[in-house]
């Protein structure tokens, strides 16, 4: 089999660990692997397939010889990728820094997989929360034609990085223990708590995050005259986001339908069987790759509506499975760059 030098930029923080797991797990063809981060987390030992590596200061160098360029998220990207890309590697990218440029795919490999085959070097991973949603619409707007989209998200702490966890961790301990939290990485006390903010506010009061949501599903599904409004929300669990969704379609879709276009989509499995309280939860869907559907009925206040529940592990799905699959698509069709 062809192996593939791959680089990770990111590699020591929580997506960048998930790649390194991923790309194990997955037996994808490596051939040498690089492991790149901030100069902060230079030198830091992390194994891959039982072999240790040196994470490595990030360098337009770190690309040489490189053919793909997993880049964990943040700023790295728009200060490194075009020279990653300069230097012959494709860039799969989980920062929000090009995933509305006209010139640049934005891909969910279940959703829009032709979308890789006219990069120009750089592919965008989506938003976290917008990956679990189109895959789950995909096969209704296929079937049905999506007009509106109303969703609600229950976006877990760990989408703020290490950082989130640790301190729902510490301010969960205070509270118990009567004592005052502190809030540092989120707006409020997220103990015992839910935030209606994620992102900063922007055009009519939605945040940016909502905007995501709104933006790049349309881009994905190729779709504008898609209706979309989002409001999210970051609520104390740990890991794996949650969504509450409701879709108008053009043509009448019962509930069963709708299951069963679920259960024949690939990336998808259905946990809907309410008379025996078997729903998705973000407890039971942590460090797996689906996205899980549940309490999925026909909405009862319009002719073609459906409400359905979607729960998926937001690092994975959302973030470094969604980049691994990209890449197996790159090999797929040969679409590198040299």
């Amino acid at each position: 089999m062809e192996q593939y030098n791959v680089v990770i930029v990111g590699a020591a923080g929580a997506v960048g660990q998930e790649l390194i797991r991923i790309l194990e797990e997955r037996n994808f063809p490596v051939g040498e692997l690089r492991l790149c981060a901030t100069t902060r987390s230079a030198g830091k030992e992390m194994l891959f397939r039982g072999k240790p590596y040196i994470v490595e200061a990030t360098t337009p160098d770190s690309f040489q010889g490189m053919d793909i360029a997993l880049f964990a998220g943040g700023a790295a990207s728009k200060e490194f990728g075009p020279a990653a890309v300069e230097r012959g590697a494709v860039v799969i990218d989980n920062s929000s820094n090009f995933r509305m440029d006209p010139a640049v795919p934005l891909v969910v490999p279940e959703v829009n997989p032709e979308d890789v085959k006219w990069h120009k070097g750089i592919i965008a991973n989506p938003n976290c929360s917008t990956i679990q949603m189109v895959v789950a619409l995909k096969p209704i707007h296929d079937a049905a034609r999506i007009k509106r989209v109303v969703v609600a998200t229950y976006q877990a702490v760990s989408g703020a990085g290490r950082e989130g966890i640790d301190e729902l961790v510490s301010q969960t301990g205070d509270v118990l223990a009567g004592g005052e939290a502190s809030p540092k990485v989120f707006q409020y006390q997220i103990a015992f708590n839910l935030i209606p903010h994620i992102d900063v506010f922007m055009d009519m009061d939605y945040t940016k995050e909502e905007w995501k949501m709104v933006r790049e599903t349309q881009k994905i599904l190729h779709d504008d005259s898609v209706a979309i409004t989002a409001t999210t929300v970051r609520v104390p669990v740990y890991r794996s986001h949650s969504e509450a969704i409701n879709i108008e379609t053009e043509k009448k879709v019962t509930a069963a339908e709708a299951k069963k276009l679920f259960e024949e989509f690939p990336g998808i499995i259905v946990l809907d069987d309410p008379a025996n309280k078997k729903y998705p939860m973000p407890l039971f869907t942590s460090n797996l790759d689906e996205v899980f559907i549940g309490r999925i009925r026909e909405d009862n206040s319009i002719p073609n509506g459906l409400n359905i529940w979607v729960v998926a592990d937001q690092i994975r799905k959302g973030a470094a499975t969604n980049a691994v699959q990209i890449a197996e698509l790159v090999v797929k069709y040969g679409s590198f760059l040299k």
